[in-house]
């Protein structure tokens, strides 16, 4: 019987499915989710017990129309234990994650489920199906047999309890990065030590700490990533080394928050589970589904890139280490935490920028009204209205609702920009609802960010990087909004891991795109537009500093695979070492130019969906700059152009193969000489 009292069993009343947050606490999740797996295994079991002989209506329609009420209550969840994380709700994650993980099994894993399955699977030819159908039954049967569905029982016993150490582990890992995150955040005593940093970037710093009762001081968070983006501004070289080094440390200190057994022991799992699963490693069963198709083919990508970078970086170190001969009295060696500092330097004598100097031209509501929604409108004709009277998971997360040219509803965007204790760190977008013409639902999306929130009172301006990372995370949510698909299992950004990030690359061409950026780039308080000047010298930096990010970048993506290829009896204990000699392998090991994450806070990877993925950021830009060139060369900004993206591309979501569905939207294959090319290793 439903529990009529648990707001999560019952569907919403709010527009779009939204779930009524305002109702909910933390106690009422378990119950929900253990109500939601008993009906859920109820459905499978209905779908098993058929007498009659598979078809698709009776097995794999069935299967799509199962699990709705327990995809409505891990939705709900999951947004708020990423944006939310409060003890109570980490609590409730720390119990959650072995029963999920059992529940996906046992639906995943049943062997009369994946019967029938392979039954209507074996019979594909002789049906009557749709294309979307058709691709329907393909991927049940791959997936299904990708996760052990054939093994026999004493192998799905390992697996299962393999799959629940696993999700146990990377629950421990996000926590104790979330934890350690918090824990080392760098308190300065005065404005001094932070001088270079705008009153904008003082007022967060100061809240920040107000709000940890530090008043007088100035508290810096840190990032997800290595390093932090005041690193750019500030003048004082000893505040640079405390940020780095704090960064650098996080989950790899001898105290309850240390990641380093926690890896080595995913790693580990992670391995055994492969080879029970028939591969000879991790790394080749993540990329046997996915468009790369084997570790080998990623590893010559990365290595083909891997050199030009790095001789790249070594060139773009020397002109900083000219800098810092030639300006300090005392000069020294360029490290790590002077990279950025040095960077804008060479910038500014080159080009005549100072990116820290154009955050007044980029106010944040300015940029998401009039630059991320107003591009939307021009290419897709979509437009944006704020919903104050819709109340979300939390008072930061802001809802708007959507509706195409013609008036029709499109779904609801939800936008969570400021940081928190409690939000993980980085960004991302995630489903609360997924589009279904079966289910008849429209999708709700969101978009969380990590910009630090000033003063009451205070603009929040924002760095040239955050207005990609905005724009970039609004091409998933673009994604999330316009797929079109009949069955859930192919709803928004279910597409392969390997193709997930080329929408949102895609996006970030508007950034500059003249019709945008004179839209959104004035400034804050005298609504003047960027100088013309400026924006052309902004685009003759396009590979300015590329050795640099492309080498942070490999050199995370290399680690990823290098964890992922070791077999059970080989990882790493000494995690240092292991890096250390990864990064040598490919030439990466450059002290000035460390990886974008190290193994102890790489949460794409050990607390993510990214294990033995995180390459696929590059691999997708090969498309993404393949259709740049494409957008430029057919008149850019258009309805037409956007119709058609919209259409072939994003429209499909996962009910095509990705590659089919590019060659649909190109006329052909990509190629990758426009991917040399942005980033300067074409010469």
């Amino acid at each position: 019987m439903t529990d009529v009292s648990n707001p999560l069993l019952q569907p919403s009343a709010l527009p779009y499915g939204l779930p009524d947050y305002s109702a909910i606490r933390p106690e009422h999740y378990l119950p929900a989710f253990r109500a939601a797996f008993d009906a859920h295994l109820k459905e499978i079991s209905r779908i098993t017990m058929v007498r009659s002989m598979p078809t698709f209506e009776n097995t794999i329609e069935a299967l799509e129309r199962s699990g709705e009420q327990i995809d409505r209550v891990a939705h709900a969840f999951y947004t708020v234990s990423s944006a939310d994380a409060t003890p109570a709700i980490q609590g409730v994650e720390e119990q959650l994650a072995p029963l999920m993980a059992a529940h996906q099994d046992a639906i995943t894993l049943d062997g009369a489920l994946y019967w029938r399955v392979q039954q209507v699977h074996d019979q594909l030819d002789q049906l009557d199906l749709d294309p979307e159908q058709r691709y329907l039954v393909e991927r049940h049967h791959r997936e299904m047999t990708h996760a052990g569905a054939a093994l026999d029982d004493e192998a799905k016993a390992r697996l299962t309890a393999l799959n629940q150490q696993l999700s146990t582990l990377s629950n421990t890992f996000e926590r104790n990065l979330l934890n350690d995150t918090n824990d080392l955040s760098v308190v300065f005593d005065s404005a001094d030590e932070l001088d270079g940093l705008s009153s904008g970037e003082l007022s967060a710093a100061s809240r920040s700490a107000q709000e940890r009762g530090l008043d007088g001081k100035f508290v810096i968070s840190l990032p997800l990533f290595t390093g932090h983006p005041h690193l750019a501004q500030l003048r004082n070289r000893e505040s640079r080394r405390r940020i780095m080094e704090a960064s650098r440390s996080r989950g790899g200190r001898d105290n309850a928050n240390d990641n380093r057994p926690v890896l080595a022991e995913i790693v580990r799992l992670r391995a055994e589970r492969a080879a029970l699963l028939g591969y000879d490693s991790h790394a080749a069963y993540v990329t046997a589904d996915e468009t790369a198709g084997s570790p080998e083919a990623v590893e010559r990508m990365l290595r083909e890139l891997a050199a030009p970078s790095a001789r790249n970086a070594e060139a773009e170190r020397e002109s900083l280490q000219k800098i810092v001969d030639e300006t300090e009295g005392e000069p020294f060696t360029v490290e790590a935490h002077d990279w950025a500092f040095y960077t804008e330097k060479v910038r500014a004598a080159r080009y005549d920028i100072d990116t820290a100097a154009l955050r007044p031209w980029f106010e944040a509501e300015r940029v998401l009204q009039d630059g991320v929604f107003h591009a939307a409108t021009r290419l897709y004709g979509v437009t944006f209205t704020e919903r104050e009277d819709i109340v979300s998971y939390h008072p930061g997360a802001r809802v708007f609702e959507v509706h195409d040219e013609d008036g029709s509803p499109v779904g609801l965007y939800v936008l969570d920009l400021y940081t928190r204790d409690s939000k993980r760190g980085g960004a991302w977008m995630n489903p609360i609802v997924s589009q279904s013409h079966l289910r008849g639902t429209l999708p709700v999306v969101v978009n969380n960010l990590n910009v630090p929130q000033p003063g009451d009172g205070e603009p929040t301006l924002l760095t040239l990087d955050e207005v990609t990372t905005l724009f970039h995370e609004f091409g998933h949510a673009l994604h999330g909004l316009f797929a079109v698909v009949t069955y859930p299992h192919f709803a928004g950004t279910n597409v392969f891991r390997d193709f997930v990030e080329f929408p949102s690359q895609v996006n970030e061409m508007w950034i500059l795109w003249p019709e945008v950026l004179d839209n959104y780039a004035r400034h804050h308080e005298t609504g003047e537009p960027l100088d013309p000047g400026v924006v052309e010298r902004l685009r003759a930096t396009e590979t300015f500093d590329q050795g640099h990010a492309t080498s942070e970048y490999l050199a995370a993506a290399w680690l990823d695979q290098a964890w992922h290829r070791v077999g059970p009896s080989d990882a790493a204990v000494d995690v240092a070492a292991f890096e250390a000699a990864a990064l040598a392998d490919i030439g990466l090991d450059n002290s000035a130019v460390p990886t974008r994450y190290s193994s102890t806070y790489f949460a794409h990877v050990f607390s993510g969906g990214y294990s033995a993925g995180y390459y696929s950021y590059i691999w997708s830009e090969v498309l993404d700059a393949d259709t740049v060139d494409w957008f430029r060369s057919n008149g850019g900004l258009t309805r037409e152009n956007g119709d058609r993206f919209r259409r072939r591309l994003l429209g499909v979501g996962g009910s095509k193969d990705p590659l089919e569905a590019y060659h649909d939207f190109r006329g052909r294959d990509a190629e990758i000489a426009p991917l040399l090319k942005r980033r300067g290793l074409d010469a």
